[in-house]
């Protein structure tokens, strides 16, 4: 009797641990100098709930100060990386509790993402599958992005009738030429080739040379850049940019998303496809169509302000249009892409305004002002000091 309670009480302590094994959300391995943190919502691919940017943020303002942590890894577990913030989550929250308990997420969020983005230690973010929205925030901020033959690159948010946000209004401003406001506007994807030639890659690493990567990594006791660099160089390859790759369209692009507004960039769209009818034209425009027209406008203007502003500045004006989006003033969309899209799954949003030319000026500046409430606060961004060169540049 006494040997059966002690099997039952064993059996009940390792079901346990596994029970808390399974809901830790972010898994974290130290090696050496080396920290490694993996995304663990494999079923959700790996969206990022409440819990997992309050760990991540956490781990990393604990490794800031640590001497004994040279560089960070983030990597994940499953066939994503991440495809994005668990907006179902976000859209619950508002409906139980209100918009500033969805604003709380972005706003802890938005803190995660400036801090990556100053982060005094190399992150190294290895996106060996789908990363996407939120998934961006967390990994285009960091130093270094290893993307693989399995990266699956999108800021797909306007087909929901948010806007691209996580300081992507900094990070996609600087692609080349307009290639940053085609993919914000379209949510058009990429794949790892094409995020190396854009730049939102640093490296494009076989997957089955990761472990191989990783290992090495775990090896380093530097936080020097240059020596990080060298070592994923080493396990780096050139990858075959497709004949029918987006890329290959820069022409157009700059040509077409050049244009100051949402209606001259379709006009334009459509003017080219008269004159050479091309399906890649076709679907542009028809992506651009399905889109919510409060939410193409929003991100354009969120776009062109981005480029003259640090990551700090963009991060401060998202939170302010992203509060404004929950709040349902102007445009309840978001709640209605919400449903089409992601609960639901009909695909047929009702948008209002339905139609381009029935937003005014003045409706999209109500996004970019600060919202009217006496409890609510700008995102007040944590101060930043001794930091590194490149992360200077980005203030």
């Amino acid at each position: 009797m006494l040997l059966l309670c002690l099997q039952l009480y064993i059996y009940h302590i390792i079901g346990f641990r596994f029970t808390v094994f399974n809901f830790l959300q972010v898994l974290e391995e130290e090696v050496s100098y080396v920290r490694i943190l993996s995304l663990n919502r494999p079923k959700q691919l790996n969206a990022l709930s409440f819990q997992m940017i309050t760990r991540l943020l956490e781990l990393f303002l604990r490794y800031q100060h640590n001497s004994d942590v040279k560089l960070v890894i983030v990597k994940s577990i499953g066939r994503a990386f991440s495809a994005g913030g668990d907006v179902v989550g976000v859209v619950r929250a508002v409906k139980q509790g209100g918009w500033r308990l969805g604003a709380k997420f972005f706003y802890d969020e938005f803190i995660l993402n400036y801090l990556m983005a100053t982060y005094t230690k190399p992150q190294i973010s290895i996106l060996n599958g789908i990363v996407m929205g939120g998934g961006c925030g967390v990994s285009m901020h960091g130093r270094f992005r290893v993307a693989t033959e399995n990266s699956v690159f999108a800021m797909p948010e306007t087909a929901l009738s948010l806007f691209p946000d996580v300081g992507s209004s900094y990070f996609l401003s600087r692609l080349p030429g307009f290639f940053g406001e085609y993919l914000a506007l379209t949510g058009a994807r990429l794949d790892g080739a094409e995020m190396l030639a854009c730049g939102l890659a640093t490296h494009f690493v076989p997957s089955s040379r990761l472990s191989l990567l990783e290992e090495t990594l775990c090896k380093v006791d530097s936080s020097d850049p240059t020596i990080v660099s060298a070592i994923i160089d080493k396990f780096s390859q050139q990858p075959y940019l497709k004949d029918h790759s987006t890329y290959h369209r820069m022409d157009v692009i700059d040509k077409c998303f050049s244009h100051r507004t949402v209606e001259e960039i379709l006009s334009s769209l459509e003017r080219e496809n008269i004159d050479r009818p091309d399906a890649w034209i076709s679907a542009t425009i028809e992506l651009l169509k399905k889109a919510s027209p409060i939410s193409l406008k929003i991100t354009l203007r969120s776009m062109r302000e981005g480029r003259l502003q640090g990551v700090g500045q963009c991060l401060i004006r998202e939170y302010r249009m992203v509060c404004h989006v929950l709040r349902g003033e102007v445009s309840k969309d978001f709640f209605e892409g919400s449903r089409a899209i992601l609960i639901d799954k009909d695909k047929n949003p009702k948008w209002e305004p339905s139609k381009l030319e029935l937003i005014s000026d003045n409706m999209v500046d109500q996004y970019f002002s600060k919202v009217s409430d006496e409890e609510w606060e700008d995102l007040k961004l944590p101060a930043r000091s001794n930091l590194p060169a490149f992360a200077i540049a980005k203030l």
